[in-house]
Formats: C-alpha cells, sequence, structure tokens
C-alpha cells in the first residue's frame, strides 16, 4: 500500500488541530507536519462556533474566579489541576491570537470588548461580532497554508490507527481511488471534534461524527464520561430549517426566553433566569414544552438595543432573514438541541493518552476542565491552551521510525449498500436523540443499546470504500459509548439527566471510564482504584 512519512500527524482542522500544527512549527521547525481534514480547512465545529472564547483580561476578575466558575458549571467532576492549566494560561493565549491577526471586537476607547455568558461570574468572554470562530479559523488556516512545514491532506478519510507492539504508528486512510493507503507518523494528534451529529437534533456540522473517538475506542484507549453532552437550549426551530445555534452571548446582552403567551418560564425553573447554566436551561425549556404541549419557545431580543443587535450578531441577523424573521421586531423560535460533547479520549494536561504515540486536543479529548458541563466559551480556550502544550510535549521527545511493510489493510469493496447505510445512520440518529437526549431513562438506553450493537454487526458485513459507511461506522461506535455511560451513571448531573434518578448522589462523584468492553469508576487519572464491571 501507499505510505507517507511525517514526524507529527495531526487529524482535524478546526481550531485545536490547526494551532496545534502551528505551534509544533514553531517549537520543531525542521518537522515535517501532516494534516489531514476530511473536508477543507473551514469545515469545522470551530467555524461555527459564535459566542466567543472566555480569558481574564479585566482588572476586576482573576483566574481564580474564572476556575471557580469553571468548578462549579462542571458539578464535582473537573479536574482541578486542568482547570488551573486553562484560566492561567488564557490571557497568554488570547495575547497570541492577536499577535496571529485575530481581530477581537473592542470598545470606543480601543479596549477589548468583553460580554456576560450563562454561568460566568465576571464579563471575560471575547467576540468577534457572533462569528468568533470562522474569525479565529480564517486565520489559523490562512497561517498553516502558508506554512512549508505542514502538508495539508484533504478530503482524506481516516479508517484506524496502525498500532505496532501496542504503540500508534500512524493511521489508515481511504485514498481518493478507494485503496488503502498508510499515513506513518511516531506522532498522531487526534483533533476531529465531537459527535453531536450523533443526535438527529444538532447545531454541529455534518462532519462532527465522533471520528477520533471512535478511532481510538476501537485501537485501545480510555474513554471517559461519554454520558456528558450538552444540549444547547437555542436552535431556531422552524420546519426545514437547520438547528442553526442562537448564540448563549444573545440571552448575555439581555434577550429573554418567552413561551406562547409572552411569559419568562425560566425563572419558574431557576432564579438566574435566562443565565442559568445551559443544562438547567435546556431542560426547562424541554419540561415547559412537554407542559404546554406547544412546540418552540421563543427567545426575543426586544430588550437589546437596535444598535447593539447590529454590532454583536450580524451573522443571526442574517440567518434569521433567510427564514423571514426579523429578529428586531420578531421572537426568534427556539428548542435545544445537542451542542457539545464533554466526554472523550482521556488525556493527561498535555494531551497524551493511554496509547502510547497517540494524542487528543480539543472536543475529542476528555481533559477534565469541563467535568459533567462545560462552562461558555471554555471550549475554543481550551482548543489554544491544550494545544499549545501539546506541541511543547511532542516536541521536546526524540522521534522514533517504524516499518509498516507487513501491515495489513482494512479489506474494503464497493458493494452498493449506500441505501441500507443511509437508513442505518438516520435512524442512529433518531435513536439516539430518542433514548440519550435531554431526559435518559433506563428501559429506553437498554433498548437503544441493543439495537447499536446489532447495527454494529451489520455495518461489519457492510463495509465498503465509502464516507457515508467510515462516519457511519464510527457513528455507531460512539453512540455504543454514549449508551452504555449513560445507562451506567444512574444518578443525574450536569448534562446527564435521568428521570429514573433525577437527583445527584455523591457517591456518583466519579469518572465513567470505557476501556474495551470493561466500563468503570474513576476518581481521576492518578486514583484509578475504583471499579465495577
Amino acid at each position: 500500500m501507499n505510505q507517507t512519512r511525517f514526524d507529527a500527524l495531526i487529524v482535524g482542522s478546526g481550531a485545536a488541530g490547526l494551532y496545534t500544527a502551528l505551534r509544533l512549527t514553531d517549537l520543531a521547525p525542521n518537522w515535517r507536519i501532516g494534516l489531514v481534514t476530511k473536508d477543507n480547512l473551514s469545515t469545522s465545529a470551530s467555524d461555527w462556533a459564535q459566542g466567543g472564547i472566555a480569558a481574564v483580561i479585566d482588572k476586576d476578575d482573576a483566574p481564580r474566579f474564572h476556575g471557580k466558575d469553571t468548578l462549579v458549571a462542571g458539578v464535582g467532576l473537573c479536574e482541578a489541576e486542568a482547570v488551573d492549566v486553562l484560566v492561567n494560561a488564557a490571557p497568554r493565549q488570547i495575547q497570541q491570537l492577536i499577535a496571529l491577526g485575530v481581530d477581537f471586537d473592542r470598545t470606543e476607547d480601543g479596549s477589548l470588548a468583553l460580554t456576560l455568558e450563562a454561568a460566568h461570574s465576571r464579563r471575560r468572554v471575547l467576540h468577534s461580532a457572533d462569528t468568533t470562530g470562522r474569525a479565529l479559523v480564517s486565520k489559523l488556516a490562512a497561517a498553516v497554508l502558508q506554512n512549508p512545514s505542514i502538508q495539508v491532506l484533504s478530503t482524506t478519510l481516516i479508517l484506524d490507527l496502525y498500532m505496532e507492539k501496542g504503540r500508534c504508528g500512524g493511521v489508515f486512510y481511504l485514498e481518493p481511488n478507494q485503496e488503502i493507503g498508510c499515513l506513518i507518523s511516531p506522532v498522531v494528534v487526534l483533533a476531529t471534534g465531537g459527535g453531536a451529529q450523533v443526535f438527529a437534533q444538532n447545531t454541529n456540522p455534518p462532519s462532527s461524527t465522533g471520528d477520533g473517538v471512535a478511532i481510538a475506542w476501537r485501537a485501545g484507549a480510555v474513554i471517559r464520561d461519554m454520558e456528558f453532552v450538552q444540549f444547547h437550549p437555542t436552535a431556531l426551530a422552524l420546519p426545514n430549517a437547520p438547528r442553526f445555534l442562537i448564540s448563549e452571548a444573545v440571552r448575555g446582552e439581555g434577550a429573554h426566553l418567552i413561551d406562547h403567551q409572552g411569559d419568562r418560564f425560566l425563572f419558574n425553573y431557576h432564579p438566574k433566569g435566562e443565565l442559568a447554566p445551559r443544562d438547567v436551561v435546556s431542560r426547562a425549556i424541554f419540561a415547559h414544552l412537554q407542559k404546554t404541549q406547544e412546540p418552540t419557545v421563543f427567545l426575543d431580543l426586544k430588550p437589546i438595543s437596535k444598535a447593539t443587535i447590529a454590532h454583536r450578531f450580524p451573522n443571526i441577523i442574517k440567518i434569521c432573514q433567510q427564514w423571514q424573521i426579523d429578529i428586531f421586531s420578531t421572537p426568534i423560535p427556539v428548542t435545544p438541541a445537542a451542542h457539545y460533547c464533554m466526554g472523550g479520549i482521556v488525556v493527561d494536561s498535555y494531551g497524551a493518552t493511554s496509547i502510547e504515540g497517540l494524542y487528543a486536543v480539543g472536543e475529542t479529548a476528555s481533559t477534565g476542565v469541563h467535568g459533567a458541563n462545560r462552562l461558555a466559551s471554555n471550549s475554543l480556550l481550551e482548543c489554544f491552551v491544550f494545544g499549545e502544550r501539546l506541541a511543547e510535549q511532542v516536541s521536546s521527545q526524540q522521534t522514533q521510525i517504524f516499518d509498516v511493510s507487513i501491515a495489513i489493510a482494512p479489506n474494503l469493496e464497493e458493494r452498493g449498500n449506500s441505501a441500507t447505510i443511509q437508513n442505518i445512520k438516520s435512524a442512529i440518529q433518531n435513536l439516539s436523540w430518542q433514548a440519550a437526549g435531554i431526559c435518559r431513562v433506563q428501559s429506553e438506553l437498554e433498548i437503544a443499546l441493543t439495537q447499536i450493537c446489532i447495527w454494529q454487526a451489520e455495518l461489519t458485513n457492510l463495509a465498503e470504500p465509502s464516507r457515508l459507511w467510515i462516519e457511519t461506522r464510527n457513528l455507531t461506535d460512539y453512540a455504543y459509548l454514549l449508551m452504555r455511560s449513560a445507562l451506567f451513571r444512574t444518578e443525574s448531573r450536569g448534562a446527564h439527566y435521568r428521570s429514573d434518578f433525577p437527583d445527584t448522589d455523591p457517591k456518583w462523584q466519579l469518572h465513567t471510564m470505557i476501556e474495551g468492553e470493561e466500563i468503570r469508576r474513576s476518581h481521576s487519572l492518578l486514583n484509578d482504584d475504583i471499579r465495577t464491571t
């Protein structure tokens, strides 16, 4: 098979992958870096991010306040060391991004503009109108394309890791001619984003199919906290319209959530109303819709000045206008949708997984900073802080040479199964939304898990060299890990809500860990002595 060698290989082209690649070229200028993307450099969930990036900038703020807010949101499952790393490194990362040319919004006196988002105790969210992710990713992508040390492999689909004696030495990939190739590298970084496409209702791009988590799990990596999926409270809800995310920053600027009667119903569920944590707001909307039997609630922007709306939310204005909604005068119909996955591949504070030679960064990694519920605007920050630490760690290590002349590639043949595979993919998304969505219960999770296992076996027999099969296979494995974890955790905590176990149980202040077919509980990476099979 075709083999190409790199000193480091990064899979994924969102903020985490792009930034890690750039920092590696700074720290190891003689290295040859491969950056794999199954689409192009602008197709990622990072590019879709609206709200902003959190960092302590204001003189009345401090990292300890940012850290406390993060820990509170995480409901006892954040790793304190990782949170400390995140909040203390944040101001420096902002300065590096500014030096890279990222144009954050500023006030009239030229200082960085800061907004407030739910569960933050201070205004500390930097933004670039309502397209912060795009502002960041566009600058990073341009820098990557201009860097001679980075080779971008576009429209390249990763199948599985190449493993040699328990160590990761590269990846198998599908070439455009449907042949299997192997990319060889002593350093493989998975930066593939999340897996919210496992749900029928989600705010992610179509490429967010849980690839990194599924690939790593199949190779034997430890996976953590997959039950914790953040459902964004306010996604555009119109027939035939995509579930476009209406940024949390809209509520931070003063928008009200109202029902069909015009009532600000959220205060019946939480004293902070619109500024309650995301999981609280999502469940409150879900419960209110069940109570009222209405299809949506509404986000009313009239409390915000028209000048502020025009300045802060031009993209939301544009998208809503496409669906004949004038947000200056008409409330936006919204419902919750899957948005961000807190769980992922377990990594240490430098991005190393449980498999030697394999690293992960961004949403596909479980660093421990998000716990059971991510604090708003910490996700982009995590990409940069831990991307830099990963680059610092691996650039200081001595690389190894691998010989894969005897490697056995997966056997894929064109069988014309696309219609069957598409039906399975759609069924997985609908089943996951029904059984493992905002509210979960044992009976539905058990039925769903049994069906997922059937589809896993069926997809093995349907294997073919297509993007549809590769992504559906990954989604099915992702759904399996999600269902097992959600069924295993018999309590409600953060973004995980079990209607049959509605209370938070102190005995469950533990991580859910999956390695192969074993599932267990663990205090942390450093204290893994509590096991239940």
